[in-house]
């Protein structure tokens, strides 16, 4: 099954702050709108990014109409509602409006949880970036969000 997913800023940020920008290779094929990497770039390209294996792509941000959205997060939600894809962000106000538009969507935690399933960490590593993931970086996770992502390992 060839996997492929569009990220806004989020993700991106969260797992280089835990030096696991690699884990996005879990995607088969991975699209990051222009708009995101100039998001990125001015926040200062994390080490490990130019290894990453991406495709950018131009994004009508307009297509997406939710006010409360950044203009990364609309550009990505568009490429994915346009493309049929996954979405990945952090975000809990565009991890709703995926939701509400039927797309399927994950967040950091979800991304290390593809990398166990797809072999690249053991249960151990997982856990322990899930963990890392909560202290260690700018994302807000609270601990039941950990200890459920956790779980889903033990249940694959």
């Amino acid at each position: 099954m060839t996997l492929a997913a569009v990220s806004d800023a989020g993700p991106l940020i969260h797992l280089a702050e835990i030096d696991s920008l690699e884990l996005l290779s879990a995607f088969d094929t991975l699209l990051i709108p222009e708009v995101v990497y100039e998001e990125i770039e001015r926040g200062g390209v994390p080490d490990g990014f130019s290894d990453l294996s991406y495709e950018l792509v131009e994004a009508d941000k307009n297509r997406v109409k939710a006010e409360e959205l950044d203009d990364g997060e609309r550009a990505a939600l568009a490429v994915t509602k346009e493309r049929e894809l996954v979405l990945l962000t952090d975000d809990l106000a565009a991890r709703k409006e995926a939701a509400d538009a039927g797309v399927e969507v994950h967040g950091s935690i979800g991304v290390i949880a593809l990398s166990y399933a797809r072999g690249l960490l053991d249960r151990d590593e997982a856990a322990s970036l899930m963990r890392a993931l909560q202290r260690e970086t700018s994302l807000f996770v609270t601990e039941a969000v950990v200890e459920r992502g956790i779980q889903m390992l033990d249940e694959q």
